[in-house]
């Protein structure tokens, strides 16, 4: 058990930076494998101290003791990385100390730092790491690591010589994650920031340590927390940094400021500016155009399917600032800034008014204005007055403009009077309907003979589409008769109809199939077993929600997410080779309320079968409390997939 002298000690040893004489004490009394059971790692203290310039420009210092605690452990840990990026940061690996277990303490050799071309996929912006390698390693070595930065965390448009200095110059912000992957014991960060310029901060889920001390100039801002477990992650649940402890730090005065500058930035670097081109190209698209909301969505869908999405570094204008439209339209390639960016040339070409937005997909965004932003969006004011967000990255044989998928999302627009941070609205759950409706007759052999049709709307299209959008057309019979493969191994389609995959905004998706499945059900004298074939999690790549464990827990301590909210729909008519009884099976005809809901119908009335389900689910993101009604309206759902029905035949 970790003695409290100890924290302190660390506490203490980390204000003081006296480390060197101490470590070997710290190792051998920090605990063992048996004090962290199933843990690899042990963090003793992980210290980070920044200075800010007055121009913004930043020095951080970390100084990390880490401790194996397995083999797994060992191996994993027989280099050390640290990615950055050299457009806004400059990394120092400054000195690595293996302490044996043994008592050998070994300094490594710096001369053989590796700086090196990180991994990349879709976007090769020059991210590069810099590596050095421990070595082999034993359960109770430790290694400590010294590290130096210089600049700040994303890549944005800076001239050469001041390109580690913030873009909004003169500030400086921080997001800093306090929690871990491993047992830590002890967290510190701190920084100076020159006394007149105005900090805010904020501390999410948890408490901290925390002082203010000013001292030459500069007020030091520290935060230390102490005996940090491995945080504990549920399935589905939203982002960790939405719950798990961290801190907020910024010295921008709110998000207006930060909305003005985002503007600006923009318009100075001319980013939207128009070609004669862009002008043939916005004129073409729009030639049959009726209405304000056939040109948005022309422009839209057009930026969307035609900037391929593949980052490569083009120079100045990464990061915040958006390439021009003369480059994305010559390239016809980019990333959410780019097909933002398109998309904003092209609508003011068309005389709209539209500015870019800046969003977090995946996470939340806190208010304290510190840069959590991961991606770019498009704005476009309307008649009525309303700004309206497009976003052509998310959209591609999409029949939205803004995917639902990003509803309860935060984001700030940049606009020329500035703006506040907002949240995307959710979409009703009949904007992403699901539905399939089917007929089929059961002979007396067991073949279902039979046909259905499915059709769906908005995010639920777009699942279905992706079979056909995502595949060569070679493929697309094969996909839609690997659905029905899923549920009837044996099944044989006599025909099928799934029209014009890529006409997606024409009209939703519709997909006609004609089957005959042999052996589908017992059938003897006296009783009929099968389930009906609509009901079958037929097509479940339209419905996320029936992915999720609902079996555990049966609670949940933090909030989780769907892919979208959505209606389902299913219906089928059997007709029977007899008729008879049905055996009534357990499930809840009615439950629910506004967030989720189930309504379920099985009846037999002569030799005809109906069963029916509707289910409702009204968010993307759902709160911990919504978990109960959520999980039983799932359960109900898989129990009409997985129940047989039971026919007692009339004799």
């Amino acid at each position: 058990m970790i003695k409290k002298v100890l924290l302190l000690g660390i506490s203490l040893f980390i204000f003081q930076a006296a480390f060197s004489n101490s470590i070997p004490d710290l190792i051998k009394n920090s605990g063992c494998s048996a004090d962290y059971p199933n843990q690899n790692l042990l963090v003793i203290f992980d210290s980070t101290s920044v200075d800010m310039q007055e121009s913004g420009l930043s020095f951080y210092h970390t100084h990390t003791l880490y401790k194996i605690l397995s083999t797994k452990g060992a191996k994993d840990f027989n280099v050390f990385k640290y990615g950055f990026d050299p457009l806004s940061a400059y990394v120092d690996i400054e000195k690595v100390t293996v302490y044996r277990k043994n008592g050998e303490i070994e300094e490594l050799d710096m001369s053989q730092v590796y700086d090196y071309p990180a991994p990349a996929r879709m976007i090769y912006w020059g991210a590069r790491e810099k590596m050095i390698e421990i070595g082999r390693l034993e359960p109770g070595d430790a290694i400590e690591v010294f590290l130096f930065k210089k600049g700040y965390t994303y890549a944005l448009l800076q001239d050469d010589d001041d390109k580690y200095i913030p873009p909004m110059r003169g500030h400086f912000y921080d997001i800093v994650p306090f929690w871990s992957s491993d047992p830590m014991l002890c967290k510190y960060y701190s920084v100076a920031i020159p006394e007149e310029k105005l900090v805010q901060y904020r501390f999410y889920n948890g408490t901290v340590e925390s002082s203010a001390v000013l001292k030459d100039g500069k007020m030091k801002y520290t935060f230390i927390n102490k005996d940090i477990m491995p945080f504990e992650r549920e399935s589905r649940m939203v982002a960790l940094s939405d719950v798990a402890p961290k801190l907020l730090i910024s010295t921008s005065p709110d998000w207006y400021a930060k909305s003005l500058w985002f503007y600006g930035v923009n318009e100075d670097y001319g980013s939207f500016e128009s070609t004669p081109e862009i002008d043939k190209k916005v004129a073409e698209i729009l030639a049959d155009a009726q209405t304000e909301m056939d040109s948005i969505s022309l422009l839209t869908h057009w930026a969307a399917d035609e900037i391929r999405y593949s980052g490569i570094s083009m120079g100045p204008g990464e990061g915040y600032t958006l390439h021009s439209g003369e480059m994305n339209f010559t390239d016809r390639c980019g990333v959410c800034k780019d097909k933002a960016g398109m998309l904003i040339t092209m609508l003011r070409a068309a005389g709209f008014e539209s500015y870019p937005a800046m969003t977090m997909a995946g996470s939340r965004i806190d208010y304290i204005p510190a840069d959590q932003f991961n991606h770019s969006v498009t704005i476009v004011k309307l008649k009525d007055g309303t700004y309206k967000l497009l976003d052509p990255t998310w959209v591609p044989f999409l029949r939205e403009l803004w995917s639902s998928a990003e509803q309860q999302q935060n984001y700030l627009m940049g606009l020329p009077k500035g703006a506040d941070l907002m949240e995307t609205p959710i979409s009703a759950p009949e904007n992403h309907f699901f539905r399939i409706k089917g007929n089929s007759e059961l002979l007396s052999d067991g073949t279902l003979n039979g046909e259905f049709t499915l059709t769906a709307e908005g995010q639920s299209d777009a699942a279905i589409r992706r079979m056909f959008t995502s595949n060569y057309k070679s493929e697309w019979e094969t996909s839609v008769e690997e659905e029905l493969l899923q549920v009837a191994p044996q099944a044989e389609i006599i025909s099928m109809d799934f029209g014009q995959p890529y006409a997606y905004l024409e009209d939703h998706i519709r997909i006609k199939v004609k089957y005959s499945i042999p052996d589908y059900a017992i059938v003897t004298d006296e009783v009929i077993i099968f389930t009906p074939l609509v009901v079958a999690n037929l097509f479940k790549r339209g419905m996320s929600h029936l992915y999720f464990d609902t079996d555990k827990p049966e609670t949940r301590k933090y909030a989780f997410r769907d892919r979208c909210s959505r209606l389902v729909e299913l219906d089928e008519t059997i007709k029977l080779p007899g008729k008879g009884t049905l055996v009534a099976f357990d499930y809840d005809k009615n439950v629910g309320n506004e967030t989720a809901s189930f309504t379920g119908d099985i009846s037999l009335e002569g030799n005809s079968l109906n069963v029916s389900e509707k289910v409702v689910l009204g968010k993307r993101v759902y709160e911990a409390e919504d978990w109960e009604m959520f999980r039983k309206v799932v359960q109900n759902q898989q129990k009409f997939a997985e129940t047989p029905l039971i026919i007692e035949l009339n004799n």
